[in-house]
């Protein structure tokens, strides 16, 4: 729609459309102001629809989130369903929204979407942790839901997740569908601005049953329970909780206590951070994998260290709209935070240990974990003989993945991204920060009952499995496109000009991939993006979908100190971020950790990506 037309164009087109006056008065603002540039950037495109659903700042512009873009994209989104899902209009939608500013504006303008179209909608009650939607769309057997959410971007953004008949992220071709249909349904008239239908219709098209969702969830949350709850009740840890100015405190508080039976004086929720506050005050960026934003929960977990110096301490985190879940453990006189990997490699290797002791055939075992995360799990796959697979990133992968696994009579208790991101049990295919903190928290007691500690598991677990160290991260570039830049420097030098990477034939003639980095040999190249891997002749063709729509690149490095693999992807949420995922293995920690951080060095300096 937006494609070829002029800005003035645009413009008119915008307040034909846009009946929010706020959003209006915005763009009138900039076309007084001859803005052309950010009317540029806000107008001249829409507002990709894909795997991730919708995600942007919050704004007037067809490239933003707002009232229109939100009409549009749900309109579109009914008329898929109804192509495609024969009963979509009985089995209906499940709606649900976080605390965030325009949340449930946006959820009640999607709900009054589907209500026009007589799709039953499950319009979920006050703010919902993301992990309720697809528990909800499973329990209710719904045809698709929908989470307004922006998890763990800054406050000034918004978005809009997906889930499909599954109750899992959709994949292709799902998202090219969706978009299509959103771009022959743009047209919005006056009765899609009308929020009091969603009460007009509570009787009958939009229908209240939060409580019982809620329910039925913390019932799925204590059937994961290893232990007694006498045993919980007792516990000789003491918990630091922060859910990030978001949703989770009374959904973890649940799961802690009524699930799980842990007392609730164990669990100490971090006072500046523990109710919802859209403006996340306390932190540049409400993600606990940034640096600084666990600062207020480690403070409070050295003040009552420092009373009582005989207590254990372990520090619990999610994202503020709890699918994240990130730990760390105190140790007397420093901090240690978990990584992702370490998080996931302990969970992993508890969660086989616990199948182990059911007598269950290993043969029938399966988990999962993206191809960026480390490859403890396939170790231990390896030597313990059940199943490992590797996926793209993303759970609407790993999900999807799970499930053809079970129809293949496989188990599969868990998956994990290195991004905080858990799958714990067998009956929530997303990833769930609740189920994993309440799990986290189970084997922190248990391991201190023992006289051990989270740290000495893990390196147990390097004793049987091999020393595995990593270094995540990513390189900011306030221009999207010199990310793209750099990954052309990587693959043609500097001299190539412009390719088009869908045409993998004529960029196979060209490429011309470094062949060191640090120093060491690189052995092999995994290019998702164009659909190349030197490592799979003949024809070279990876094992993993591809996609010329995003950037990922995977490197294997050789030589002394054992071997690394370095992986370059962008995100599909923070376009300004260059993510790397860099991971050694070697028969020492030390040695490993060494030549991770020399291959880093070398991205950011050999390579220039720190200088973006």
């Amino acid at each position: 729609m937006t494609s070829g037309r002029s800005l003035e164009w645009l413009k008119q087109e915008w307040l034909r459309l846009d009946r929010n006056l706020t959003t209006r008065a915005q763009i009138e603002e900039l076309w007084a102001k001859g803005n052309t540039q950010e009317l540029k950037e806000r107008l001249s495109k829409r507002i990709s629809f894909g795997t991730a659903g919708l995600r942007a700042e919050m704004c007037a512009g067809f490239a933003r989130m707002n009232d229109l873009t939100v009409i549009q994209a749900t309109q579109g989104l009914a008329a898929y369903l109804l192509q495609n899902i024969p009963d979509v209009k009985t089995r209906g939608v499940v709606i649900g929204h976080d605390h965030r500013h325009n949340s449930q504006r946006f959820a009640h303008l999607t709900a009054v979407a589907f209500i026009r179209r007589e799709i039953k909608c499950y319009l979920l009650r006050g703010i919902i942790a993301t992990p309720i939607v697809p528990f909800g769309t499973k329990f209710l057997g719904a045809a698709a839901g929908v989470m307004v959410t922006a998890s763990h971007n800054p406050a000034s953004d918004n978005g809009y997740k997906l889930y499909y008949s599954n109750a899992v992220q959709i994949i292709p071709p799902h998202d090219t569908g969706i978009a299509a249909a959103i771009e022959q349904n743009l047209e919005v008239d006056a009765e899609a601005w009308d929020i009091d239908l969603v009460t007009r219709s509570e009787d009958t098209l939009c229908i209240d049953r939060t409580e019982e969702i809620k329910e039925e969830y913390l019932k799925l949350v204590a059937t994961l329970t290893k232990r007694s709850r006498n045993l919980n009740a007792n516990t000789p840890v003491t918990f630091i909780y922060t859910p990030m100015h978001g949703v989770g405190l009374p959904f973890v508080t649940k799961a802690f206590t009524e699930a799980y039976g842990f007392p609730q004086h164990s669990l100490i929720p971090v006072p500046q951070q523990s109710q919802p506050d859209p403006d996340f005050p306390s932190v540049k960026f409400p993600n606990p994998e940034e640096k600084g934003a666990l600062d207020l929960a480690m403070r409070l977990g050295e003040e009552i260290y420092s009373q009582d110096s005989t207590k254990k301490i372990v520090l619990l985190a999610n994202d503020p709209d709890a699918d994240r879940f990130c730990a760390g453990e105190w140790l007397g006189s420093k901090w240690h935070v978990f990584s992702g990997d370490e998080i996931g490699s302990i969970l992993g290797v508890w969660s086989f240990e616990q199948y182990k002791r059911s007598g269950q055939p290993l043969s029938k075992l399966a988990m999962l974990a993206s191809t960026p995360s480390s490859k403890l799990l396939a170790a231990v796959a390896a030597k313990e003989g059940f199943k490992f697979k590797e996926t793209l990133t993303g759970f609407k992968y790993l999900g999807n993945a799970a499930l053809e696994l079970e129809k293949e009579s496989y188990t599969v208790p868990f998956a994990y991204e290195e991004a905080l991101g858990y799958m714990c049990g067998t009956q929530l295919r997303d990833k769930d920060g609740i189920t994993a903190l309440s799990l986290w928290a189970e084997l922190t007691s248990e391991l201190a009952e023992k006289g051990t500690s989270l740290v000495e598991y893990l390196e147990s677990i390097y004793q049987r499995y091999g020393y595995f160290a990593t270094n995540n991260g990513y390189f900011a570039c306030k221009d999207a496109s010199k990310v793209d830049q750099a990954f052309h420097r990587l693959r043609f030098g500097e001299t190539q000009a412009s390719v088009d990477l869908k045409q993998r034939e004529s960029v196979l003639q060209v490429i011309q991939f470094p062949k060191t980095l640090a120093s060491y040999p690189i052995e092999s190249i995994r290019d998702l993006t164009i659909g190349y891997d030197n490592s799979r002749p003949p024809k070279f063709m990876p094992d993993l979908p591809t996609s010329a729509g995003s950037q990922m690149v995977t490197f294997t490095i050789g030589g002394e100190g054992g071997q690394v693999i370095a992986t370059l992807r962008t995100s599909g949420t923070e376009t300004w971020k260059l993510k790397y995922y860099v991971e050694g293995s070697a028969p020492h920690q030390n040695m490993a950790l060494e030549k991770v951080n020399q291959v880093v060095a070398a991205l950011r300096d050999e390579w220039g990506l720190g200088q973006l």
